[in-house]
């Protein structure tokens, strides 16, 4: 009862650390048959294996669905090398010391190859072997190497714009992080990969070399033994060793040459999910290709004087098949659908027009996408289209970003815009349109790229870069020019993100706080109750919070938000006052938002001077900001304008610093003639940050 309960346990506790020790068994056992003396019957067992080997490679290379999948293939390669040069070394040896005794004198192995090719005949199994050379070292290591050089430089060169282009995907809100950093895996994977199999192919290609100099080793030395050493007759001699040297040379080629050709399919495929015989059969069997060769062939047959059967039976092959395709397209064609006359009522007649109501008069959008005819493929799933889960992941992030649910958008087709024109409605109202060409992709210019792209000129809708569309087949070349490019439907999305950051507080209506506070009545109860409405009404609320928004603020920390109303609602309902008081209360949120988290912050402030005249100026007109004297809301534009742009050159963000009385005349002031500049209080620093003055407007020179 004990022994094989131990046993178990035994295999269960070295089974892991028996896992992954044939590779290093196999290069030991490599390395010791270079040294060591091997008999016949254990060179018959590694050559078999290695046959064995180098076929297991070559399906495998046939059908995994990536090459990626494989990508431990060049590390096999080597080893794989290795093994067969081993393998040839000490063969060698056999050949060489016991030759003289026979052709089994290094395995059978050896002998059933040298017999097979040579036939009675040793120019012709030399002349085989040095063909096999030449197809393996010229033809199909030569292409496989010079192949796998251009794929590794051309992956290595688009690197930078695939990593950008995974950048604007995350940002536009189409992946998450788990994904950015998946598919940035995948970048750095299949960099790493094409780079191991340039360098994995100068191992082959070596390796054919090697074969041709253990020939004529194996061949010159093994003549010179048998006679000068063993008194063989020259005609024996050659007999002998010839058979044998054939034999060895086969043995370790045709593994070689099946390892070839596995390199060259796994450097040739094309990174999609399907293994070689499914694209094979995907791309090769065209229809009209089909029967034009079958047509041609069946010509060829009847000639007189041709193979007919030959002719004839490959023509009826690919007329079969071409016969073939054309029936399973047929069958996926025929997908039943309703047709124009199935919606006439039975008996021709048509249905009477009914009476309208107020069922015919349709609430507006919130958020509507109104396209052209042309860009219907991009909303169409049945045509590929990507758009509809674009929008979804936009929606997703905004949501997550700004703190309540972003309404759904509704898209719909209309004949009265231009074909490739798509517009952006917030209710009712156009916010953004632009012109796309769905079948093209664009090519964003960052600000700095090394070469120039032909296609057709235009600017980006949703931040006003210069860019240009370009074909498909013109997106890595574009990518290693170190332009962004990103697709129609990506295009779309990512205007429709700026759009809806930019009028967030007028998303934000009364369900949707009514259904924020509800959530938090579930942790905080009470908070919620002495809020609404004991201490003010649900639209005082609203208002406070689409103030938020409009000013940038996330809405996030509700908790903090209702706490601060609650304290703060009983002394004032001035909703301005409220609203500072609630940015006071989400300073540290405000200013990670605005510098990140970093200690120090850098601002700009204006003059003494200059803050007291707009303090005297805001005294005499009230809080809208009209009393500024034009001239010198002109100036101090410009001042606040070129000191932004100085802090974006540096790297930095732009914040405008100043009084509790004058922040939020200013930030309606710059918020859309200076969009990235953010106008804090001396109040909204919070007490661990300290702040270095980069710029002081109105400051005499």
């Amino acid at each position: 009862m004990q022994l094989p309960l131990f046993l178990n346990r035994f295999d269960r506790r070295h089974l892991v650390h028996a896992k992954g020790l044939g590779t290093p068994l196999l290069i030991m056992a490599a390395l010791a048959m270079v040294v060591l003396p091997m008999p016949p019957l254990l060179l018959d067992i590694l050559f078999s294996f290695n046959i064995a080997l180098a076929l297991v490679v070559l399906l495998v290379t046939i059908y995994v669905r990536k090459p990626l999948e494989f990508a431990i293939f060049p590390s096999v390669l080597l080893v794989a090398t290795i093994l067969r040069l081993a393998l040839n070394v000490a063969s060698t040896r056999v050949v060489l010391l016991e030759g003289h005794n026979g052709p089994d004198a290094a395995g059978a192995v050896i002998e059933a190859f040298g017999h097979v090719v040579i036939g009675g005949n040793y120019a012709v199994g030399i002349v085989v072997f040095m063909i096999l050379i030449v197809i393996n070292f010229v033809v199909v290591t030569k292409g496989a190497g010079r192949i796998a050089e251009v794929s590794a430089r051309f992956t290595l060169d688009a690197m930078p714009g695939k990593q950008m282009a995974i950048d604007a995907d995350l940002n536009s809100g189409f992946i998450d992080q788990d994904q950015a950093r998946k598919r940035r895996e995948e970048v750095t994977s299949e960099a790493d990969f094409y780079g191991s199999m340039d360098g994995a192919t100068k191992f082959v290609k070596g390796d054919a070399v090697a074969g041709l100099i253990i020939l004529a080793i194996n061949l010159i030395g093994g003549l010179f033994i048998g006679m000068l050493q063993h008194d063989l007759p020259f005609g024996e001699a050659m007999e002998i060793y010839t058979l044998l040297t054939i034999g060895d040379g086969l043995v370790a080629q045709i593994p070689g040459l099946l390892l070839s050709i596995g390199t060259a399919i796994i450097v040739t495929r094309q990174n999609k999910d399907a293994n070689m015989g499914e694209q094979m059969t995907g791309q090769l069997g065209n229809l009209k290709v089909l029967t034009m060769s079958a047509i041609l062939l069946g010509i060829m047959g009847i000639v007189p004087g041709m193979p007919h059967f030959a002719f004839l039976s490959l023509a009826a092959l690919l007329g079969g098949a071409a016969w073939y395709v054309h029936r399973q397209q047929t069958q996926a064609g025929s997908d039943p659908s309703k047709s124009k006359a199935e919606l006439v009522p039975a008996g021709g007649e048509i249905a009477p027009q009914k009476e309208i109501s107020w069922d015919d008069v349709h609430p507006v959008d919130v958020i509507g996408l109104e396209v052209g005819y042309r860009l219907i493929p991009l909303v169409d799933k049945s045509q590929g289209g990507e758009l509809l889960s674009r929008i979804k992941g936009v929606r997703k992030k905004l949501s997550q970003e700004l703190g309540f649910l972003v309404p759904a958008v509704h898209i719909r087709d209309n004949l009265d815009l231009e074909p490739n024109t798509y517009r952006v409605a917030l209710m009712g109202v156009t916010s953004g349109q632009s012109e796309l060409r769905h079948d093209n992709e664009l090519a964003i210019n960052p600000g700095q790229v090394f070469g120039q792209l032909k296609g057709i000129p235009t600017k980006d809708p949703a931040f006003g870069l210069d860019a240009i569309w370009i074909p498909k087949n013109q997106r890595d070349h574009a990518q290693t020019l170190g332009y962004t490019v990103v697709d129609a439907a990506t295009v779309v999305a990512t205007h429709l993100s700026q759009i809806l950051t930019n009028h967030a507080a007028s998303l934000l209506g009364h369900e949707e706080v009514q259904n924020l506070l509800d959530m938090l009545a579930k942790s905080s109860p009470k908070l919620v109750e002495v809020l609404v409405p004991d201490t003010m009404p649900l639209t005082s609320v609203v208002k406070v919070l689409q103030n938020l928004l409009h000013e940038g603020v996330p809405i996030r920390d509700m908790r903090t938000i209702v706490q601060t109303l609650v304290d703060y609602g009983a002394r004032s309902q001035d909703i301005d006052v409220l609203t500072a008081s609630c940015r006071i209360a989400l300073r540290r949120l405000i200013v990670q938002e605005v510098a990140g988290p970093v200690a120090e912050i850098p601002v700009m402030t204006f003059a003494p001077e200059l803050e007291q005249m707009l303090h005297q100026s805001m005294q005499a007109a009230g809080s809208d900001g009209s009393g500024i004297e034009p001239g010198l809301a002109e100036r101090i534009q410009q001042s606040l304008r070129d000191a932004a742009s100085q802090q974006e050159l540096a790297g930095e963000p732009a914040v405008l610093l100043t009084s509790g009385i004058l922040r939020s005349v200013m930030a309606r002031f710059v918020k859309y003639t200076i969009p990235g500049l953010r106008v804090l209080s001396y109040q909204e620093i919070p007490d661990d940050k300290q702040v270095r003055i980069v710029s002081v407007v109105g400051q005499a020179g």
